[in-house]
């Protein structure tokens, strides 16, 4: 069956999910959230968008940006997705799809402000809805350039955002009410197969058998220990705008 063409429509904003292939946890070390926060900067440079909200979990991201022109969003996120795939899979010493081939998006005109602040809520809630933390704030989320009105380099407020009052004190008011009331959804329990079993005995059996390393395989981790000057700068902004606490955060960029 072939796919369904993306419905790209002047003056919409996509709600863009994008997964590690197998859905492994490959977003968990700092080292890569910083990476993808840095190549997001660039593609911004290259191809002009607006990101509202970003969310950078553990095996997923979660954006809502509007590009400058409709056509843009498939170049934008195959430009973001081919970068990155190249530069992860050099620092993990790995090769092979480090994305799901395709990514999901839903797009709505930037005028629905009710849509809009139902995305960005569950966006900036996911954090929370995963059992990772118990507010909002959130060292590789948005959220708090919306709660603090900071400036994190990368992401910008939606107009359904500036439309909550007659000024920003009143908007960031209203939102964190807003996000206050959200109650996730409880999620499906995971089915058990009979193959999930079979794989889970195979698994158990190469463990016992010693793995052989070839003389020539080195982890880059090593030589890789920290990331460029220019990718520190994009991350420490971000986050330092973002985080729960600035000042306990900003001990991980301090100079070794």
């Amino acid at each position: 069956m072939s796919r369904q063409p993306r419905d790209l429509q002047p003056k919409y904003c996509y709600h863009v999910t994008v997964r590690c292939n197998n859905r492994e946890f490959r977003l968990i070390r700092d080292e890569c959230r910083e990476l993808l926060l840095f190549a997001i900067k660039k593609c911004q440079e290259k191809y002009d968008f607006k990101l509202f909200a970003l969310c950078i979990m553990s095996n997923h991201v979660h954006y809502l940006l509007e590009p400058a022109q409709p056509d843009d969003l498939p170049n934008i996120m195959h430009w973001l997705n081919w970068y990155t795939a190249m530069c992860f899979n050099r620092m993990l010493n790995r090769t092979g799809h480090f994305w799901e081939k395709r990514y999901h998006s839903t797009g709505f005109p930037v005028s629905d402000k009710r849509r809009a602040l139902n995305t960005l809520r569950y966006i900036h809630a996911n954090p929370k809805a995963a059992n990772m933390q118990q507010g909002f704030f959130y060292d590789y989320s948005n959220y708090g350039s919306y709660d603090r009105l900071t400036n994190d380099g990368i992401t910008q407020w939606h107009p359904a955002f500036l439309a909550l009052g007659a000024t920003l004190e009143i908007c960031v008011a209203a939102y964190r009410k807003f996000c206050q009331k959200y109650q996730p959804k409880p999620k499906p329990e995971k089915r058990n197969h009979w193959g999930s079993k079979l794989l889970a005995q195979f698994k158990a059996r190469s463990r016992l058998k010693k793995k052989k390393t070839s003389p020539g395989q080195k982890s880059l981790w090593e030589e890789w220990a920290a990331p460029t000057a220019e990718i520190r700068k994009v991350a420490e902004q971000f986050v330092l705008a973002n985080c729960f606490d600035p000042k306990v955060a900003s001990l991980k960029f301090e100079p070794l």
